[in-house]
């Protein structure tokens, strides 16, 4: 297998979630919507996946919403709650375009950051006011990785905006965080399967019992009238199953994926001269403090990557352009490490030249 280092774009599908999905790619091909035997059998199979995914992120089977993945899960939560109470949208300057273009769309805020991408508590508490209904910060940046202070985000929110609905988007948390206690102060929490081993196509939001939501699709009553539309039983089975081993795999995954990305970043730094890593150090933990285990996301002075603009940490135009990100997972090994060390200098010397 060639080397692949973009995890936080997609992971490879866990054995665990391809082995779940199989038979309902087959003989149990009933509607879950349906009376009979076959349609009862596949709604007891989405309602056991609803307890299991429950379980691994720390609410209840009632609050769990199945969706079409993260960007429907982002704008849900952002639409959906603006729909159901109103009022203004704040978020951070860093958020994934799910959750900064939906915001544009109802004129919300954005909220700037620092050079580590971590947002800036006091422009939050000024751009709060009883007026704000929906204030969204993700748990993990996508690009950089960094972890957001979640705790300290909800508890300047309820002292400034009390009626506000706070949502964390926490798809590029779930490798690597306990979700079920680092977002557990936020309302609503969106996931996606793809980043942690699922299916792509499926999605999770989080809607905390008393949270009014209003749906953004209509058609149906499924997801208790939150998001119509007949179940992907078989990717809602492989997502509940890939969850439930990422978190079983968290205790031994983040210390072996951050010690692979303390060689690479290191390795990086000694061959390519000029080369800096963004944000702050690898973070055991939630609290705001660095960023996730699988992110190494760089600067290389001469190399032109204008895909990832990153301004809102404070670089330049120049300095954005030159960001890579390299992003680790589960399948990552020291082959796939070694195989980076040797490339990337050799590939950076020819751009430059």
């Amino acid at each position: 297998m060639a080397t692949y280092l973009d995890h936080a774009a997609t992971t490879p599908m866990r054995p665990e979630a391809v082995a779940a999905m199989l038979p309902h790619l087959t003989e149990r091909f009933g509607n879950p919507s349906g009376s009979h035997a076959v349609a009862r059998a596949a709604r007891q199979a989405v309602d056991d996946a609803r307890d299991a995914v429950a379980v691994a992120l720390g609410c209840e089977p009632g609050e769990v919403v199945f969706t079409g993945g993260g960007t429907e899960s982002d704008n849900l939560a952002v639409l959906g709650a603006h729909a159901a109470s109103g009022g203004s949208v704040v978020c951070s300057a860093v958020e994934h375009h799910a959750v900064l273009l939906a915001a544009r769309s109802l004129g919300g805020t954005t909220i700037p950051v620092d050079p580590a991408g971590v947002v800036d508590l006091d422009a939050l508490s000024d751009a709060l006011h009883p007026g704000v209904g929906v204030v969204s910060v993700m748990l993990a940046n996508n690009e950089v990785g960094t972890i957001q202070p979640l705790a300290d985000v909800v508890a300047v929110v309820r002292r400034r905006a009390p009626g506000a609905v706070v949502h964390t988007d926490a798809v590029a948390a779930v490798p690597w965080l306990d979700v079920a206690t680092s977002a557990g102060p936020a309302d609503l929490v969106s996931v996606s399967a793809h980043k942690f081993g699922g299916p792509k196509g499926v999605g999770v939001l989080v809607v905390r019992r008393g949270t009014r939501l209003g749906p953004v699709l209509h058609g149906g009553a499924q997801e208790n009238g939150r998001r119509p539309g007949t179940h992907d039983v078989a990717g809602i089975v492989g997502t509940a199953a890939a969850l439930t081993a990422a978190v079983a795999a968290r205790p031994t995954e983040v210390p072996r994926v951050r010690a692979l990305r303390d060689r690479l970043a290191d390795g990086l730094r000694a061959a390519v001269d000029g080369l800096v890593e963004t944000a702050g150090p690898v973070a055991d933990g939630a609290g705001g403090a660095g960023k996730v285990a699988g992110s190494c996301h760089v600067l290389v002075p001469g190399v032109d990557q204008e895909e990832l603009l990153l301004l809102a940490l404070g670089l330049s135009a120049a300095e954005a352009r030159s960001a890579v990100r390299f992003s680790l997972g589960s399948t990552t090994t020291d082959a796939d490490i070694d195989a980076a060390l040797t490339v990337v200098p050799k590939v950076v010397e020819q751009l430059r030249a």
